[in-house]
């Protein structure tokens, strides 16, 4: 089973195992308006937790997506190169933005969890 977590800086992850899958929230798409461009990592990339690891633009600014916790990437979401706007649409669905194989699971109890993230934004 799936577990969310959420950072003070808006992204999602989802841990299944030690596999991470990471998103912006949509507090955070809302915020940055209609997407444009997303500029995605490469796959086999080693990032430390607080690593600007994708490039988001909208209409309105750029902005970096940081590396939740350390892993390596495994696999981006293609369908983002010609359609970002599928963050906008779906933010925690099919926007997702890479998934990366856990290296330090200990960095998991520093996250946010649903309740947590609510409380940030409210």
């Amino acid at each position: 089973m799936a577990t969310t977590y959420f950072t003070e800086d808006h992204e999602w992850l989802r841990v299944e195992g030690d596999t991470v899958t990471v998103g912006i929230t949509d507090y955070a798409q809302e915020q940055l308006g209609d997407l444009v461009f997303v500029e995605l990592p490469e796959v086999g990339k080693a990032f430390s937790k607080g690593d600007a690891a994708v490039v988001v633009e909208s209409v309105k600014a750029a902005s970096d997506v940081y590396a939740p916790v350390d892993g390596e990437v495994t696999s981006v979401n293609e369908a983002l190169t010609s359609d970002p706007a599928l963050v906008n649409s779906s933010a925690t669905g099919e926007g997702w933005l890479w998934t990366m194989k856990l290296s330090n699971p200990s960095q998991l109890e520093g996250l946010l969890d649903e309740a947590g993230y609510q409380a940030l934004i409210g």
